[in-house]
């Protein structure tokens, strides 16, 4: 299958999110919840690229913090484009934390938006959320959790 070249050319963090949305709905859709987080992983990282974006799988990536350089210790799950992050579960329930996780990897990063997205919930729309960080979009999200004060 040919990649569409109009969403291999999609670069904006609102066109990327939607692009990832509808991707892993369909996945989900079609594998249902409760497989291994690596299964949804691998797939959804394939599916992404069959649409013709840059996808990278268990990025360690450098960060700094109070001057000092750090080159492990922080590995996100999928980073699309270069610019936006999603992070997999496939548990029974999120806690607080993995939300406060997917923030701090944002802060970080300073990358505006990103998405936690739990296979292991039972609907798609109960295990998605997207996250945001200081970004101030052109729609209103109904996925957001955090406003970017």
């Amino acid at each position: 299958m040919q990649p569409d070249v109009s969403l291999a050319t999609c670069c904006d963090v609102e066109e990327l999110s939607a692009l990832v949305v509808d991707t892993a709905f369909h996945l989900h859709k079609e594998l249902g919840p409760g497989l291994m987080e690596h299964v949804y992983e691998a797939v959804l990282a394939q599916l992404l690229q069959r649409r013709g974006l840059e996808v990278a799988q268990h990025v360690s990536v450098p960060f700094v913090v109070a001057g000092l350089h750090f080159d492990e210790g922080l590995h996100v799950d999928l980073l699309v484009n270069k610019v936006f992050l999603v992070e997999l579960k496939s548990v029974e329930a999120l806690a607080p934390v993995h939300y406060k996780q997917v923030l701090t990897y944002l802060r970080l990063l300073k990358l505006p938006v990103g998405l936690m997205i739990n296979f292991g919930a039972a609907t798609f729309k109960e295990g998605v959320t997207r996250i945001v960080n200081g970004h101030r979009d052109t729609a209103n999200s109904r996925l957001r959790v955090n406003r970017g004060r």
